[in-house]
């Protein structure tokens, strides 16, 4: 009987023994479990703080071009308005060699008593200009004898004609259009034939 007891004590003993490394092997995979969520924790820490970053650094990035973009509007705006303002410089100092020449001819015609002279001086002139005109792109819209076209003519008078073919045309210009690069700038004045 001491013998039984003996082994049953052995046996709780063993008993104990196997529940106690049981127990520690628990323990250490709740530590293991402990240490794994631990480092997850600090990874995910580790991950949201460099989104944090990541989303300031992207923040600024837009910033800086909506900033930068604003600048180029505000350039633009200015540059376009400095165009419109001095746009016609080229043009008008093409003119002013033509205006020199009007005064010359002024100046002329006070001494001068020859008519031939004055109206050969005024033909040159006008000739300049129109060389000018037609090299910056105005020309003008030839109409007598063409058929009225409301793009290019304006009618101010409608004149009964006895030919069946002058109805429908132009029969009389009292103002001249131009164009300008072929876009109408100033519709031709015209009687048109009834």
């Amino acid at each position: 009987m001491k013998e039984d007891i003996e082994d049953k004590n052995k046996i709780n003993e063993q008993e104990e023994s196997v529940n106690n490394q049981e127990a520690e092997a628990v323990d250490i995979d709740d530590v293991n479990e402990a240490t794994d969520a631990s480092s997850e924790s600090e990874n995910l820490k580790d991950e949201l703080d460099k989104a944090l970053k990541e989303n300031e650094s992207v923040k600024k990035e837009y910033l800086f071009l909506m900033a930068e973009f604003d600048n180029f509007k505000k350039r633009t705006l200015k540059e376009k308005s400095e165009i419109l303002k001095n746009g016609a410089e080229s043009t008008l100092k093409g003119l002013l060699p033509i205006v020199d020449d009007f005064e010359r001819g002024l100046d002329a015609i006070k001494d001068s008593s020859d008519v031939e002279a004055v109206k050969a001086g005024m033909e040159l002139i006008y000739n300049k200009l129109i060389k000018y005109l037609s090299a910056n792109g105005v020309k003008a819209i030839e109409s007598n004898g063409k058929d009225f076209d409301p793009d290019y003519h304006e009618a101010i008078a409608m004149v009964p004609t006895p030919d069946e073919k002058a109805k429908g045309k132009v029969i009389d210009t009292v103002e001249k259009g131009y164009t300008l690069n072929d876009k109408v700038i100033r519709h031709a004045k015209v009687a048109v034939g009834q």
